[in-house]
């Protein structure tokens, strides 16, 4: 799984200030601190004002680092892909159905290319509630994107992911429009999704859990990348463990059957583990909470 750092952010206070003023030692911390990440993404929101010019001065600190520039300004998009050394090897993010940024977004990707992420959704429909509808739009900016060339490689499509804690049916959906988008486009395309929203709204101390659990199900669909916090080491590792597959205590073990089933179309009540060890009981609580096992609360730990 591709893992894309989203530790700058604009919608930090200290990530905003430090772009603003153009504080390279604070961003050179930031990116030294993502160097375990495959990519870095650089939400630099609009980028008006005094944030015009940020993207091309970021991508010159990043040293070759590769990079996913995440705006909603077109032109500074296109600076930083100007400005950076390796732009075919990086994301675009993102595009979601509605004209004329979709087109202007394939273009942009072709011309560079660049991959592309594509959200599954529109001004029209917002975010479809059901795989069903998010799977729709996306076959509509699929066909898009191979009519104007783009090979269907550099396609991620983003299922969107909403909080647990605010609507707990989603949280399958998306791994179920995950499931269908890698089983139903010919060629194939890929699929990548911002981690950290499925945690929004939850206590502090479970947001980890609930992240990692949720990767480890999403990866059992076949997510391809993910949008994730740098700082959370653990999450890295169980990452990279899925990937080879290589266990290194019963609690990897628990999230390989985890993720085994998801892929098998399973149920995680028919999945062993031992009651006894906290940790794994923990995992266990939360996939249930993910699947709409159990009813989600902000002390769903404690029951």
């Amino acid at each position: 799984m591709i893992l894309i750092g989203e530790n700058i952010h604009v919608i930090s206070k200290s990530v905003q200030s430090a772009l603003m003023t153009r504080d390279e030692h604070f961003i050179k911390d930031l990116i030294n601190l993502q160097g375990k990440m495959d990519y870095i993404d650089l939400n630099v929101g609009p980028a008006k004002g005094g944030m015009a010019g940020v993207l091309p001065w970021l991508a010159g600190l990043a040293d070759g680092k590769k990079l996913s520039f995440d705006t909603t300004n077109s032109e500074e998009m296109k600076a930083g892909l100007a400005a950076c050394a390796n732009p075919s090897e990086t994301f675009l993010n993102s595009t979601g159905k509605d004209e004329p940024r979709l087109s202007n977004m394939i273009e942009l990707a072709l011309q560079y290319g660049a991959n592309l992420i594509a959200l599954t959704l529109s001004k029209e429909t917002g975010i479809p509630k059901s795989s069903d509808g998010r799977l729709e739009i996306a076959f509509e900016i699929y066909e898009k994107c191979l009519e104007k060339g783009m090979d269907s490689e550099k396609l991620f499509f983003d299922p969107l992911i909403l909080p647990v804690s605010v609507d707990q049916s989603q949280a399958m959906e998306a791994v179920n429009t995950i499931k269908m988008i890698k089983e139903s486009f010919d060629p194939p395309v890929k699929t990548v999704i911002g981690l950290s929203n499925i945690s929004n709204g939850s206590p502090k101390e479970l947001r980890p859990l609930i992240n990692r659990v949720f990767a480890v199900l999403a990866a059992g669909a076949g997510l391809d990348a993910a949008i994730v916090d740098a700082c959370d080491v653990e999450l890295i590792r169980i990452v990279r463990m899925l990937d080879k597959k290589s266990p290194e205590n019963p609690a990897d073990e628990l999230y390989l059957n985890l993720a085994s089933t998801v892929e098998d179309f399973g149920d995680i009540n028919d999945i062993n583990y031992d009651k006894d060890d906290a940790g794994q009981v923990e995992i266990i609580k939360t996939a249930e909470i993910l699947t709409g096992k159990k009813i989600y609360s902000h002390s769903f730990t404690q029951i």
